[in-house]
């Protein structure tokens, strides 16, 4: 009897495998948890350890919850801090949520989430503490840095407007000292007179250019303050010889290239993370300044403060 042999089955080969699939923002697709864990633990320990320590050491004389208008201050410096620090605590918390493998919709509405819940716990430390109050001004610059950044990614995938914050001592902390900062780190965040916050423009994103223009390069449109030894009106203060010492408190206005670097480093990399983590810090570069008591000034490499 004829035995037929059948030939012998061919082995499977093995496949390479699939790349990672990357969501339109260029991302890889897919929570890594270990991030996603650290990132949520790092959140919430920073929180909890930043209002304790503000509860203990800045908001001490705790009084019933009241409201303050100081809508009028510091030539609205502090509303224009007020938004730039939301943005930036919402695009931080994006970037880690992002990194961690979180979609792009969900990150940035949770960035934006955080950014509130921060700024809103300050205010209502505010509404409690003596000398200050709840102000709905303060709220409201909250919101809207918030709403840039949460609109901007959830609408077009990206940030063609950002803000920013740059710093130059100005003078007039040693006349207010307890008020304005003794050292450069308190200045930072007490004198208004050295901060400058900026609109920063990609012109590539908002402009028909070519492959080939920059990306980098954006157009920094900057706001600040001068002149100011007080919120409202600036106090009385004197010379050694006794004579007055007179302040004129005026608002000042730049205009410079400004660098985005965040579009040097590939999407999803660590330098990624960090650059847009950190863009809040404005680089200096040489700008165009315009204020009603000294006219059109030009700084070769940044903003100065007087």
């Amino acid at each position: 009897m004829a035995v037929a042999v059948g030939r012998a089955p061919v082995a499977a080969q093995a496949l390479p495998p699939a790349p990672a699939l990357t969501d339109p923002t260029g991302h890889p697709d897919g929570i890594n948890s270990g991030r996603l864990v650290g990132v949520m633990v790092g959140t919430t320990v920073l929180y909890a350890l930043s209002t304790y320590l503000l509860g203990k050491t800045w908001y001490t004389r705790r009084v019933p919850f009241h409201t303050f208008n100081d809508n009028n201050e510091w030539l609205q410096m502090d509303k224009a801090g007020h938004a730039t620090t939301a943005y930036a605590i919402s695009r931080g918390e994006y970037e880690l949520f992002r990194w961690s493998g979180v979609s792009d919709r969900t990150a940035a509405l949770t960035g934006g989430a955080i950014a509130l819940l921060f700024q809103s716990t300050l205010e209502v430390f505010d509404g409690h503490s003596e000398g200050w109050g709840f102000s709905g001004g303060d709220m409201a610059a909250n919101a809207a840095g918030v709403a840039l950044f949460v609109g901007q990614q959830v609408g077009l995938d990206q940030q063609p407007l950002s803000l920013r914050y740059g710093f130059s001592s100005s003078i007039y902390p040693q006349y207010r000292p307890e008020l304005l900062g003794r050292r450069r780190f308190a200045q930072m965040l007490k004198d208004y007179n050295g901060q400058q916050y900026w609109l920063s423009v990609n012109l590539a994103t908002v402009l028909p250019v070519g492959p080939s223009f920059p990306r980098w390069l954006n157009l920094d449109l900057g706001y600040s303050g001068s002149g100011m030894t007080g919120g409202r009106a600036n106090p009385p203060l004197y010379r050694a010889d006794g004579q007055p010492l007179v302040f004129r408190r005026v608002r000042q206005f730049y205009l410079a290239p400004g660098l985005d670097l965040v579009h040097l480093v590939p999407v999803a990399s660590t330098g990624h993370l960090l650059l847009g983590a950190t863009q809040f810090i404005r680089l200096p570069t040489p700008t165009l300044e315009f204020n009603p008591r000294d006219g059109w000034r030009w700084h070769p490499l940044r903003a100065a403060a007087d």
